[in-house]
């Protein structure tokens, strides 16, 4: 019984797994320090070259900025 069981459930436990690596590989990448100052440099040269307005640059920095200062509070709470 436990042998069909496995066998039927292997394909949704290879979609869990999946998910879960995903996941993990979102999760780095949305709180990279690296990567957010870099989408900063690359906010500014695209504001100095006027590919974006002063506003959008604004909006999109003050975003940013909030991301690194919320990974930087949670990287403090973990310590």
């Amino acid at each position: 019984m436990f042998l069909i069981d496995d066998i039927l459930l292997a394909p949704l436990k290879g979609v869990v797994w999946l998910g879960e690596k995903l996941n993990e590989v979102v999760d780095k990448e949305l709180n990279d320090t690296g990567r957010i100052k870099e989408e900063l440099m690359q906010l500014q040269l695209q504001f100095e070259l006027d590919e974006i307005t002063e506003h959008e640059y604004n909006e999109k920095e003050k975003e940013l900025l909030d991301r690194l200062d919320a990974i930087t509070n949670a990287e403090e709470k973990e310590m």
